[in-house]
């Protein structure tokens, strides 16, 4: 018989709604600190936001957008010791922003790990932030949770990011586990994208960034995970399972349906 043995969980956007009014901020408050123009609108970011990993998005926004641009690199520094360093500077501002309450879990995150920890479901992160914004956002919002994931995948432990699937793979092998057990929670395309190239069904909890993305190959659309008193509404699944527009309560026994139904042609 089948049965769901661990969730695997992305982080900005999905954990926490980090995104716009987090690592956006951070960013261009690195930025200023740097003496730099530059400035990430929401929509700029909007844009970014297709390129998995925060030094990755630096070097696409300078060729794209500032291909004239020469930083002043002391001798033996080199452009991607640069990025970096900027990096480094945008991880420190959004630690800032952490440490001051301004980024809270998203509905339905806390109850959900809460159960899935009491159940002896494993636990995994899937991310390209760092593993620091990881570990901060977790200590600010649920500490107690720290020790719960088995797996913190983050950041360069792999080379290529999402939407390729080697993150969701490293997590695979690092667990001992094969994808038909295990149920990934992601909030966009790129995550969604690197998930089912690894052969995982997914679940999406779109965001502010993502509520207009199309995720036809998910196996279930939330616009939350929900509570009790508020579920989240549905905006994509199987009929069969649950009509869309219905509210919902995403919680283990939902997941333990999902998975099942998502594997049910390949057993037949």
């Amino acid at each position: 018989m089948l049965q769901l043995q661990a969730l695997i969980f992305d982080v900005d956007g999905t954990l926490a709604e980090t995104e716009r009014d987090g690592h956006r901020v951070a960013f261009n408050q690195a930025f200023a600190a740097a003496g730099l123009d530059w400035h990430w609108s929401i929509e700029t970011y909007r844009e970014l936001l297709e390129i998995g990993g925060g030094k990755e998005r630096i070097r696409w926004f300078w060729q794209q957008y500032r291909p004239d641009f020469l930083p002043a690199l002391p001798p033996g520094l080199s452009p991607a010791d640069w990025i970096a360093s900027l990096h480094r500077q945008k991880t420190y501002c959004y630690s800032q922003l952490l440490q001051a309450g301004k980024i809270a879990l998203r509905p339905g995150v806390k109850r959900l790990l809460t159960e899935a920890h009491a159940t002896g479901i494993r636990l995994a992160i899937a991310t390209t932030s760092s593993p620091e914004n990881v570990t901060t956002l977790l200590e600010t919002t649920f500490p107690e949770s720290l020790d719960w994931f088995e797996v913190i995948a983050a950041g360069d432990v792999v080379p290529a990011k999402k939407p390729a699937p080697d993150i969701y793979q490293y997590v695979l092998a690092q667990m001992r586990l094969a994808p038909e057990h295990c149920l990934v929670i992601e909030d966009s395309p790129i995550g969604l994208q690197a998930a089912r190239k690894a052969g995982l069904a997914t679940v999406i909890t779109v965001n502010n960034y993502t509520q207009q993305d199309c995720f036809a190959d998910a196996t279930l659309v939330l616009d939350s995970l929900g509570e009790p008193r508020a579920p989240g509404r549905v905006l994509q699944s199987d009929p069969s399972l649950i009509r869309p527009n219905a509210k919902a309560c995403f919680d283990l026994a939902l997941s333990e349906s999902l998975l099942r139904h998502q594997l049910q042609p390949q057993l037949v």
